[in-house]
């Protein structure tokens, strides 16, 4: 089963919303500056934006770990 592009970009946006708090959480807690956790959450949201979407349409191609939805066993 193939995903659509349009599951894809949702699931990549949720996830950066996501792993850019917790960048900036710990940014935060490393440096104790709210300005320099600021800037390293709002550069990585962009890089690491774009190499999930790639990542995940990538695996989307491949097939290992996949299985062929059943067929039902009568048709109405």
């Amino acid at each position: 089963m193939e995903e659509k592009r349009y599951r894809t970009l949702i699931k990549t946006i949720s996830w950066r919303i996501t792993g850019t708090i917790d960048t900036f959480l710990v940014a935060y807690l490393i440096t104790g500056k709210i300005g320099m956790a600021a800037s390293i959450g709002g550069v990585e949201v962009f890089t690491k934006l774009f190499l999930y979407y790639w990542h995940e349409r990538a695996w989307n191609k491949i097939n290992y770990g996949k299985t062929k939805p059943k067929e039902p066993e009568y048709f109405i």
